[in-house]
């Protein structure tokens, strides 16, 4: 089920395999990734959740976080691009990325990845995120066939 991921680098970023989760009790298949910049630095991280679900619509494919020093440097928009192709090469052929609507760095984000806004959702009750007290979710969809 998990793809090689050694090819998941360019020039600034590389993202080096951390761990697997299968998926189990409607949970996806899920990569986590250290991202890396080309001296080794630790810039943050991301996840792809591979496949597709009424959970994964609220909650993301691609799920990402890059540590203060290194922000606002695009590296989890590239980290995005670069984790396309590994979608790509599941047969995904769309993507889902969401944020909650007051997060403006996470909206640049799915803008820069190329990401279009499809709708802002309420947070159903019944989803683990309602329970942390999120009730809203952007929903940005990426064609990446």
């Amino acid at each position: 089920m998990f793809l090689d991921t050694d090819f998941l680098q360019n020039s600034e970023i590389s993202l080096q395999l951390d761990h697997t989760v299968a998926g189990r009790d409607g949970w996806l298949p899920t990569y986590h990734f250290r991202i890396l910049l080309a001296d080794g630095t630790e810039a943050g991280r991301c996840d792809l959740r591979v496949g597709h679900s009424a959970g994964v619509f609220y909650g993301g494919n691609i799920g990402y976080h890059v540590y203060e020093p290194c922000r606002g440097h695009h590296y989890a928009g590239k980290a995005c691009l670069l984790l396309f192709e590994l979608a790509r090469r599941h047969g995904l052929d769309y993507l889902y990325i969401t944020c909650n609507p007051e997060n403006i760095p996470s909206r640049r984000t799915c803008e820069y990845a190329g990401g279009a806004l499809e709708a802002i959702v309420d947070v159903p009750a019944d989803n683990d995120m309602y329970q942390r007290g999120e009730r809203k979710k952007c929903i940005y969809k990426f064609s990446i066939n």
